[in-house]
């Protein structure tokens, strides 16, 4: 990993950490602060699930081991992917957002078997489900390879296929 990916994965699961740190600290289960009327509250929830509460209902020992191997291989993977495809910056960033917000949520998964999540938005009586930084960072992460699936690899090839360098 190179040295600004990695600036960026530190950076990333500190915040991570820090936040659902403070958030655990200065929060009762369930507490919420508003902070934007009619847009955006900190909640404090545990998520037992994935990504909207997926899996949520699973008993906890299945739950819990399941997420966990899958992260692991989900970290293996595009840890691989990163180091495979380390020429490409864009997409270097991408993976190394992904691979951060992973073991930032890992972290939570390890030591209590659930996500602590606190980003609330919402509008009227529409909430958004609570979220935290590692999910932010993944989502981004998986934004930027969409991006770059569609518009900046497609251009690279097209640049091959012209004979630019």
């Amino acid at each position: 990993m190179k040295k600004f990916n990695f600036i960026i994965f530190i950076t990333i699961l500190i915040l991570d950490q820090a936040s659902k740190l403070y958030i655990k600290s200065h929060f009762l289960l369930h507490e919420s602060k508003r902070i934007i009327d009619g847009l955006f509250n900190i909640t404090y929830v545990l998520n037992p699930g994935a990504a909207f509460g997926f899996l949520a209902n699973l008993p906890e020992t299945y739950r819990r081991g399941f997420f966990i191997l899958v992260t692991i291989v989900a970290i293996i993977v595009i840890f691989y992917l990163l180091i495979k495809e380390s020429s490409h910056k864009f997409r270097s960033l991408a993976y190394t957002l992904v691979i951060a917000g992973a073991f930032g949520n890992f972290i939570d998964r390890i030591y209590m078997g659930k996500v602590v999540d606190f980003l609330d938005f919402y509008f009227k009586n529409y909430h958004w489900p609570a979220f935290n930084i590692a999910d932010s960072s993944i989502s981004i992460g998986i934004f930027f390879l969409i991006l770059d699936l569609l518009f900046i690899n497609k251009g690279e090839k097209n640049e091959q296929a012209n004979g630019v360098n």
